[in-house]
């Protein structure tokens, strides 16, 4: 059995991609282990309008968000963000990443489900494949194999690829039984609840709440992240308005950010978490996979078509991602300076500096929970406060 393409994994970057290549008449199969699409569900569901729009899967928004309060250590809180101007989606992730890969079948492209790949082998002439569908094993050969197949791809580890930067853990709750805005997310910081990074609270819509807390292992001193997610709910400081939450159900799963040096070989390449797309700042993949797909389209179908699928080719392709690479670096940067490396004191220090009447200005006129990068670039320049940090962290990272 013959494809031009094979993607590992049928999850909303893998279908974006099988969709683009299908509709340009590229020859198109996902491979897609579990049984159906969108499960298992781990990530906050958190979609940005720009990444929305290319798909138009609107009816698969449960919630509208405007913005995000941010809570320090201490309970100082800060919000970013105006009522009526949304700044990201929380979408049903079974029906958006369904939704997605229906789009790809539309196009053109097939589906296996109950499909792993058990064996490749790359040739001169394209990638043999051994694929374990529903308990037989079938063989397939095509010309390009894209591993879309998640923070643990087996596709990357196959082909030795290399690793993410890093590898955070995340751990969320659906919840019901939280009060508050419908529009606005909350966050919470400090070493009790999220060291080094942040728990959430997101509004799901009926009256429900995605309440989730990442961080990296190196943090967590001995500590797992689901112990973080209890540890919120009966802080002093918000144990009240988490007194009557009932679970509904439980993830956790892991969070790659930092892409990959070389996500290509030959006839072989990696795209989104499986490649380390995850912004380091938020954890979010959606958005970074849709535009890492849109910034290779068109050149790679022209390799598709005319065979040039060796490294060297597939390295031209690939060389948007080293911008991806470079914000990620300078997001990374941002945040270790602002949230991970300081302690606790430090962080409501940073938190009293934000609270000011024309700081809090300032964030509310350029600040983004989808792009925090700016608006971190813009407070370093302009608050005095912040310039000691910004030459503590090297500007030459910063504002390269």
């Amino acid at each position: 059995m013959y494809h031009q393409v094979v993607i590992i994994g049928a999850g909303p970057v893998g279908g974006r991609l099988a969709t683009e290549l299908a509709s340009r008449g590229i020859s198109t199969l996902m491979i897609e282990e579990h049984a159906e699409i969108g499960r298992p569900f781990q990530c906050a569901g958190l979609v940005n309008p720009p990444a929305m729009n290319m798909v138009n899967l609107h009816e698969t928004i449960l919630q509208d968000i405007d913005g995000a309060i941010i809570h320090s250590p201490s309970g100082i809180a800060v919000p970013v963000g105006q009522d009526g101007k949304t700044r990201t989606h929380v979408v049903c992730r079974k029906r958006f990443d369904q939704g997605v890969v229906a789009q790809a079948m539309s196009a053109g492209a097939h589906l296996w489900l109950l499909s792993k790949p058990i064996d490749a082998t790359v040739t001169q002439n394209g990638v043999n494949l051994k694929i374990q569908r529903e308990g037989e094993t079938v063989d397939i050969t095509c010309d390009l194999l894209v591993g879309a197949d998640g923070a643990h791809s087996w596709t990357r580890r196959h082909f030795r690829l290399g690793r993410p930067k890093e590898m955070m853990i995340g751990f969320q709750a659906d919840v019901s039984g939280l009060t508050g805005k419908s529009n606005w997310l909350e966050m919470y910081t400090g070493s009790e609840v999220a060291p080094g990074l942040f728990a959430w609270v997101i509004p799901s819509g009926n009256n429900t709440h995605r309440i989730g807390v990442w961080s990296r292992p190196q943090d967590l001193d001995g500590r797992s992240v689901e112990q973080c997610y209890d540890t919120l709910l009966s802080h002093p400081l918000w144990r009240e308005k988490f007194a009557d939450v009932k679970e509904i159900a439980r993830y956790c799963g892991p969070v790659p950010c930092g892409v990959i040096q070389k996500p290509f070989k030959d006839r072989v390449m990696v795209i989104g978490d499986a490649a380390g797309m995850a912004k380091p700042t938020t954890g979010g993949g959606i958005g970074p996979g849709f535009r890492q797909v849109e910034s290779i389209i068109e050149k790679l179908v022209k390799s598709i078509v005319s065979g040039r699928l060796s490294a060297s080719d597939l390295a031209t392709v690939c060389k948007p991602f080293k911008t991806f690479r470079k914000e990620q670096d300078r997001a990374r940067a941002l945040r270790d300076l602002l949230v991970s490396t300081p302690d606790d004191e430090t962080l409501d220090s940073h938190f009293e500096m934000f609270n000011r009447p024309e700081v809090l200005d300032l964030i509310n006129r350029e600040g983004d929970i989808e792009h925090p990068v700016p608006l971190g670039m813009t407070l370093l320049r302009k608050v005095p406060a912040f310039r000691k940090l910004a030459l503590k962290a090297g500007f030459k990272l910063l504002f390269a």
